[in-house]
C-alpha cells in the first residue's frame, strides 16, 4: 500500500493528508466579515444547460456545478491534483483508491457527508447519459469501509481516472432525483442554491459551514448572482454602471471600452484547446490528404493573433502546452500554406466548389468565422455556416446529417484522456473518428500507470493524428474577463470555471 505517488498519479496528492492545504495570500479571514461582499453578479456569456453534474458538459454547467458542489479532489493551476472533501486518497493497487473524506463535512441540508456520498456521485454519473458515463463504467464498485472512507475498485489500471472524479464525480446527499438536481440541488461547496430563472439569472447564497481549507478557496460574497448575458456589448455596459462585477469574455476589439469605463481587463492562459472537430465519416473528409488541406489552407496564427489575443499561437496538435501530459515541443504546427492545400485537394480528387458545411455556437465572432471561411473558399470550398444554440450543438455530435466541421474549445487539457476517449476514440460518444492506430495509442496510454511512458505514448499519438488529422488544430485558450474593483479577490482558474471564491487553486 502506498500514497499516490509521482510514479502512478504524476505527483497527484503531494499534500494528501495534510490537514491544512493553505489558503491563497489574498483570502479574506473568515472572521472579518466586513471585507466579505454583501453581493456579487457575473455576467456569463449564457446560462446552463445541465444543473445536474453527471450531464455537465460546458464551462457553463462547470461554472455552477462546482459553486454548488465539491469533488474528493481538485485540480490545482498547475495541473497537480489535491485534496478537496477528501482527506488523503491512497493508491492501494493499480485497481484499487482508498478515499477518506474530511471529518465534519456537511450538506447544504446539514446532513453529514459520509462515504456513501462517493458510492452515490459514482454511480448517479454511471447510470446517466452524460458524456463520462463511459469513462466511469473502469469503476467496478465503491466498497464502504466506514462512515469516512470507501475505496474506489476498478476493473483495468486508469491512470487518467482521478482527473475525472475533479471533473464529474461530486458528492451527493440522499434522496436525489433528476427533477431536485434541477430544481434544488444541494450539495456541499462553497455556495447554496436560492433560485433561478432559466435563460436569465441564478442566485447562490454562502455556505455558512464552508470555512475549513479548501483548495478552491473560501466563498467572497453571501450572495452571487449569475446572469446570462450572450452579447458583448451588454455585459461591458453592465460593467460600466456597475450591474455587475465580473463580466466573462470580452474580445480583443472591445478591450479598450471596459478599460475607458474604468475597469479592469484580466487575461489568463487557459490549458485548452481550440480546433476545428472534422467528422470523417463522410466525404470528402474520409481521405486523410483532405483533413491535411484543411489544416493548411487556414491562416490560424494570424486570426488568433488579431482576432483572439496577442498571447494566442497555432497549435500543432491538441496537447496545447507543457503543464499538461502529452506536450510535444517539437512537434511543428502545420503552416498557413493556401498552394499545398490546392494541391491535396486535387490529389484526393476533390472538384472546385465542392460544398462543406461548419457548424458553431451562435454568438460567437463573427469576424473570427469570417476569416475562416473564407480561407476554406479560397482553398476551393463552397462553405456554409451553420450557428446553433449551445443545447443544439451539444446533441448532435454524432449527428451524420450535422455538418462534418464544428468549432469546439476544450478546456482542462491537463490530463488529455478525457477529450481523446469522448471524441477521438472510435466509440466515444461524442466521436466522428474512426482510426485503428489512434484507438491503439489512447488505449495504451490509459492503462499506463507510468507518467513518462504515457507521455511518450501521447507524443506518438500528436504525430499520427497530424498524418491522419481529426481535426484542424487552432490556437491555445486564453480568458479574457472584465473586473470592477469588487472582485479584487477573485482569481482566474486554469480551468476556466467562473466561481466567487477567493481561491486561486494553486495550493499543492
Amino acid at each position: 500500500m502506498h500514497s499516490i505517488s509521482r510514479r502512478t498519479f504524476a505527483s497527484v496528492l503531494a499534500a494528501a493528508g495534510a490537514s491544512n492545504l493553505g489558503l491563497p495570500r489574498q483570502l479574506f479571514s473568515q472572521g472579518a466579515n466586513d471585507n466579505r461582499l454583501d453581493t456579487f453578479t457575473i455576467d456569463l456569456t449564457g446560462g446552463p444547460d445541465y444543473l445536474d453534474p453527471a450531464l455537465a458538459r460546458s464551462l457553463r454547467d462547470w461554472s455552477i456545478v462546482h459553486s454548488l458542489y465539491d469533488s474528493i479532489v481538485h485540480l490545482s493551476d498547475s495541473g497537480k491534483i489535491v485534496p478537496l472533501a477528501a482527506q488523503s486518497v491512497t493508491v492501494i493497487d493499480d485497481l484499487t483508491l482508498e478515499v477518506t473524506l474530511r471529518d465534519g463535512l456537511q450538506f447544504h441540508d446539514g446532513t453529514p457527508v459520509h462515504a456513501d456520498a462517493v458510492k452515490r456521485g459514482i454511480e448517479w454519473v454511471q447510470q446517466s447519459d452524460g458524456p463520462a458515463t463511459g469513462n466511469f463504467s473502469v469503476i467496478s464498485g465503491v466498497e464502504l469501509v466506514d462512515d469516512l472512507t470507501c475505496r474506489i475498485v476498478t476493473g483495468e489500471p486508469a491512470a487518467w481516472l482521478l482527473s475525472q472524479l475533479a471533473v464529474w464525480l461530486v458528492l451527493l446527499p440522499e434522496g436525489i432525483t433528476n427533477e431536485s438536481l434541477v430544481s434544488k440541488p444541494v450539495g456541499s461547496g462553497p455556495y447554496r442554491f436560492v433560485s433561478q430563472q432559466p435563460g436569465a439569472e441564478l442566485v447562490l447564497e454562502r455556505n455558512p459551514d464552508y470555512t475549513w481549507d479548501s483548495p478552491k478557496g473560501l466563498p467572497l460574497a453571501e450572495r452571487v448572482t449569475y446572469r446570462f448575458v450572450p452579447e458583448a456589448v451588454t455585459r461591458i455596459a453592465d460593467l460600466a454602471t456597475n450591474q455587475a462585477d465580473l463580466i466573462q469574455t470580452v474580445p480583443i476589439d472591445q478591450r479598450e471600452a471596459v478599460e475607458s469605463a474604468g475597469g479592469q481587463v484580466i487575461e489568463t492562459p487557459v490549458l485548452g484547446v481550440t480546433f476545428l472537430r472534422i467528422a470523417t465519416d463522410v466525404a470528402p473528409f474520409d481521405d486523410p490528404r483532405v483533413c491535411q488541406a484543411v489544416n493548411y489552407a487556414i491562416d490560424v496564427e494570424t486570426i488568433a493573433q488579431t482576432l483572439v489575443s496577442p498571447a494566442a499561437h497555432r497549435l500543432a496538435s491538441l496537447f496545447p502546452d507543457s503543464r499538461g501530459i502529452g506536450f510535444d515541443p517539437e512537434l511543428q504546427p502545420f503552416a498557413y500554406d493556401p498552394d499545398k492545400a490546392k494541391a491535396l485537394l486535387a490529389e484526393a480528387g476533390v472538384a472546385e466548389g465542392t460544398e462543406i458545411s461548419i457548424q458553431i455556437v451562435g454568438g460567437e465572432r463573427d469576424d473570427m468565422f469570417e476569416a475562416i471561411t473564407g480561407q476554406l473558399e479560397d482553398a476551393g470550398f463552397s462553405v456554409t455556416p451553420v450557428a446553433t444554440d449551445l443545447a443544439t450543438f451539444n446533441s448532435q455530435w454524432q449527428d451524420t446529417s450535422a455538418p462534418p466541421l464544428r468549432f469546439v474549445s476544450w478546456r482542462p487539457m491537463f490530463d488529455p484522456h478525457t477529450l481523446l476517449s469522448l471524441m477521438f476514440f472510435s466509440t466515444g460518444p461524442l466521436a466522428r473518428f474512426d482510426n485503428p492506430d489512434v484507438d491503439a495509442l489512447i488505449l495504451a496510454a490509459a492503462a499506463d500507470t507510468d507518467p513518462d511512458s504515457r507521455a511518450a505514448t501521447y507524443r506518438k499519438l500528436g504525430k499520427v493524428m497530424q498524418e491522419q488529422p481529426g481535426a484542424v488544430y487552432l490556437w491555445n485558450l486564453t480568458s479574457t474577463f472584465g473586473a470592477n474593483s469588487a472582485a479584487e479577490a477573485w482569481s482566474p482558474r486554469a480551468d476556466d470555471y467562473v466561481i466567487a471564491t477567493s481561491g486561486t487553486g494553486e495550493q499543492e
